[in-house]
């Protein structure tokens, strides 16, 4: 069974997305925790995949969270490990952060041309994921822009929501989302039923495939 490395600071990092990865991911692989301190040197020896989960970060929040284990995460990464990010952990795949994606940037879908939304708060935002029409969890996430890589899933303005590029997998969206996120009376309409945890786990798998 696979293992993931999964990143948790709350509120930075929320337990709320992370706790959403790790239902939605098991029984099929296996998890490890770690925060913003020190990881010992061996922590990704018998890692697959470093995960990290939405959250309330930004370029301060990411050198302080990240100051003591950026370097070991890179190291991991050109080593040909796995790289998964779910909005604000797909933001930080640019490189103005981890520096690991090729020819792509990950930026506010809420600032791209012809954008469905301009506000930032909870939604259940029309995209399409596989051709197939769906709404699905969205706070502030990104649009990932530039060429190289395959597109899972689309916003309503055509720019790409969740891609794979070579070992990195990103999702702009909350495909992890839980059934307590949608209690608001506007997002209950939306609730998937846990077939959006469906399409995570297949995105994983696919994202193992690489």
């Amino acid at each position: 069974m696979k293992t993931i490395a999964l990143f948790l600071h709350q509120p930075r990092c929320s337990v709320q997305s992370g706790n959403g990865i790790i239902q939605s991911l098991t029984p099929y692989y296996k998890f490890k925790i770690f925060t913003r301190h020190q990881l010992e040197d061996n922590f990704f020896d018998d890692v697959d995949c470093v995960a990290f989960p939405g959250g309330m970060g930004d370029a301060d929040t990411y050198d302080w969270m990240l100051k003591e284990n950026a370097p070991r995460i890179r190291t991991f990464i050109n080593r040909g490990g796995r790289y998964l990010g779910i909005c604000m952990g797909a933001y930080w795949a640019d490189r103005n952060y981890f520096n690991i994606l090729d020819n792509v940037r990950a930026v506010q879908y809420i600032r791209r041309p012809h954008t469905d939304t301009r506000r930032p708060h909870a939604k259940a935002c029309a995209i399409t994921w596989n051709n197939q029409a769906d709404r699905m969890y969205f706070y502030d996430g990104c649009a990932l822009v530039g060429t190289g890589f395959d597109t899972v899933a689309r916003y309503a303005n055509g720019d790409a929501m969740a891609i794979i590029q070579n070992r990195i997998g990103l999702i702009g969206c909350h495909p992890e989302s839980q059934q307590f996120w949608y209690d608001k009376n506007y997002l209950k309409p939306h609730w998937h039923q846990g077939r959006h945890n469906q399409l995570l786990q297949d995105f994983v798998h696919d994202l193992f495939s690489r």
